[in-house]
C-alpha cells in the first residue's frame, strides 16, 4: 500500500498533519501470514515470582515490603539456614519482582528466552542484581520455564542530600536468555485434519479473497470460508501440514477494509483511508478575535508644582479583528484528493479540520467510520 504524507500549506498550525492512503491494486498485494493468524502457531504468556539479591542498598525495605521478608525467610530455610529472629532481617539488597516471559511456539526443551523483570516493593533501583532461580508458569498453573542469572537494567537512579536524577525505570530489567525451557506443549501440526486461518483484520471481503488464491493456487477446493474472521484448510492427499502452511502462507493477496477516517488530536494526526467518500457540502471557516491590551502610564507633577505626586496610570485598549470568512464547496462523491484541495483552499489549522471532519460527519455527508483517539 502507497502512503502519500500532505501538509496542510498556508495553515496557522504547522503540526496539522494529514496521512492519505492511495490504494493501488498492484502495491496493495501482501503475504496471507502478515494477515492471519495460523491455529497453534502462537507465543504463550509465562509469570513467575522471584528474589533479585546482591543489590547496591536499593532494594525493598523489609518493614515496608512484608512479602520481599516472607519470601527470604522461606529461600534461607529451603537452603538450610533457618531460626531466623524477627529482627534478623534488615537488609537492603534484595528485592522481590515479577518475571515475565514469552514461550514462542513450538519451543523445545533446553532452549532459552528473554525474560523481563520488574520490581514489586519499594526497590528503587535493580541495577547489579541476580535473579534467584524463578519457576514461570503459564496460564494453566503448569510450569514451562526456569529464569535466572545477572540483570541488565538500561534505566539509572542518582541521588545526592538536596538533589536526584533519574533516567529510565531502574526498577524494571531484562535478562537476555535468561529463562531455560524445561517442558514443552504437547501439540503437533500433523495430528490435525483441517488448519484454522484467523484473520488479524476481520472483514468478509479480505477472507474470501484469501479462500480464492488458496484454491486457485492448487487447483481445488482446499480452503472453505467460515465467516469473516475465519478460513479452514483442508489439506490435500499426501501434503503434510506444514508443507501446506508454508506454501500458503507466501500466497500473495489484496486485503480490504472500511473506510476510516483516524484523528489524534493530542499531536493533531488525521489518517484518511483511500475508500471514505463525501457527499456534496459546503463549508466555512471564519472567525472573530479580540484582543485586550493593558499597559501602565506614569503621570507626574509639572516642574516646581507644589503638593504634587506622581500617579501611575493604567490604561486599557480594546480591538476586535474579523478574520475573512472562506467558504468552498465540495461536490458530491468527493475523493480523497478533493478533499484535501478544499481542505487546503480554507487555509486551516488542526483543531478547525478536526471539527469540520466531525460536522461533516454530523450532518450524514461522511461516509467513513470516524475514530478519534
Amino acid at each position: 500500500m502507497r502512503i502519500v504524507t500532505c501538509l496542510l500549506r498556508g495553515t496557522p498550525l504547522l503540526g496539522l498533519l494529514i496521512i492519505c492512503t492511495l490504494a493501488s491494486q498492484a502495491l496493495a498485494q501482501v503475504r496471507i501470514k502478515d494477515i492471519v493468524v495460523f491455529e497453534g502457531v502462537r507465543k504463550n504468556q509465562l509469570v513467575g515470582y522471584g528474589l533479585v539479591v546482591g543489590l547496591n542498598g536499593t532494594g525493598d525495605r523489609i518493614r515496608n515490603s512484608p512479602f520481599t521478608k516472607k519470601s527470604i525467610e522461606g529461600m534461607l530455610e529451603r537452603l538450610g539456614v533457618g531460626n531466623l529472629s524477627n529482627d534478623g532481617l534488615k537488609t537492603k539488597n534484595t528485592a522481590a519482582v515479577m518475571v515475565t516471559a514469552m514461550l514462542p511456539a513450538f519451543a523445545k526443551t533446553g532452549s532459552t528466552i528473554d525474560v523481563v523483570l520488574s520490581s514489586l516493593g519499594d526497590a528503587t533501583s535493580l541495577r547489579g542484581g541476580t535473579l534467584i532461580v524463578t519457576p514461570l508458569s503459564g496460564a494453566n498453573g503448569e510450569i514451562y520455564a526456569v529464569a535466572q542469572g545477572p540483570i541488565a537494567v538500561a534505566g539509572f537512579n542518582a541521588q545526592g542530600i538536596n538533589a536526584s536524577i533519574v533516567q529510565g525505570v531502574p526498577t524494571v530489567a531484562r535478562i537476555e536468555n535468561g529463562a531455560t525451557v524445561e517442558n514443552e506443549i504437547p501439540f503437533k501440526l500433523n495430528d490435525l485434519e483441517s488448519v484454522i486461518l484467523s484473520l488479524r483484520t476481520p472483514d468478509f471481503t479480505t477472507a474470501m479473497r484469501i479462500t480464492d488464491a488458496i484454491n486457485e493456487s492448487f487447483g481445488s477446493d482446499v480452503a472453505e470460508a467460515m465467516d469473516l474472521s475465519t478460513v479452514e484448510m483442508y489439506p490435500p492427499d499426501k501434503i503434510p501440514i506444514v508443507d501446506l502452511i508454508a506454501t500458503v502462507e507466501n500466497i500473495l493477496v489484496t486485503p480490504d477494509s472500511v473506510a476510516k477516517v483516524v484523528i489524534d488530536a493530542r499531536s493533531g494526526t488525521i489518517v484518511i483511508g483511500a475508500d471514505v467518500r463525501i457527499d456534496k457540502v459546503a463549508i466555512s471557516q471564519g472567525g472573530l478575535t479580540i484582543l485586550v491590551e493593558n499597559r501602565l502610564e506614569v503621570s507626574q507633577p509639572a516642574p516646581l508644582s507644589i503638593g504634587g505626586t506622581t500617579v501611575v496610570v493604567p490604561q486599557s485598549t480594546v480591538s476586535v479583528e474579523t478574520q475573512q470568512t472562506k467558504f468552498t464547496v465540495l461536490e458530491g462523491d468527493v475523493s480523497l484528493q478533493r478533499l484535501v484541495d478544499g481542505l487546503n483552499a480554507i487555509g486551516i489549522g488542526a483543531p478547525e479540520t478536526i471539527s469540520i471532519l466531525q460536522a461533516i460527519k454530523a450532518v450524514g455527508a461522511l461516509h467513513a467510520d470516524l475514530e478519534i483517539i
